[in-house]
């Protein structure tokens, strides 16, 4: 541990470890570790931000994905899922409540009969805009602490964790 920061909880972990294995190199459990526990985290003040629109963390994401998809704000289920990496039935299970709730709409496919168009109704294009702009604010404040370098440096050893983890895209 550096001597310009605070123990963390990671750092209480790996203690333990030391004390009980100290023949083990610990330094991929640190890194992990801390990843997992930022994920955790960072999850929970994403998760505040969208509650303030009564939505939640994945309501978000597929109204995010539909709205970034461009006009008109329309994709097949099959790229929704795919994008979002969740599974057929969890994306019908989550098209019925966003439906429910009115912020989309499904719509016959011109191009193929058998299936069905996902639409951002007028009201869930207004929601998700809103919720953007207040997404956006509140990674800024939790990134605030970081200076420039320091979030471009974070920035690229995740973009190459990623690239790591990630499987090749054509």
């Amino acid at each position: 541990m550096s001597a310009d920061r605070q123990p963390d909880a990671v750092d209480a972990i790996l203690g333990q470890w030391r004390r009980e294995r100290p023949d083990l190199d610990l330094g991929p459990m640190a890194a992990i570790g801390r990843v997992k526990r930022c994920s955790v985290l960072l999850g929970r003040l994403l998760d505040e931000t969208f509650a303030t629109f009564g939505m939640s963390t994945w309501e978000f994401d597929v109204l995010a994905t539909l709205r970034r998809s461009g006009k008109p704000y329309c994709l097949a289920p099959t790229a929704l899922f795919s994008t979002l990496m969740i599974t057929s039935g969890t994306m019908t299970h989550r098209l019925k409540r966003l439906e429910a709730s009115g912020w989309i709409e499904r719509e016959a496919n011109r191009e193929d009969a058998r299936s069905l168009l996902v639409r951002l109704t007028p009201s869930g294009l207004e929601l998700v805009d809103r919720a953007v702009e207040a997404h956006l604010e509140n990674e800024r404040r939790i990134l605030a602490p970081l200076s420039a370098a320091e979030l471009a440096a974070l920035d690229a050893s995740l973009a190459t964790l990623l690239a790591v983890l990630e499987p090749a895209r054509d």
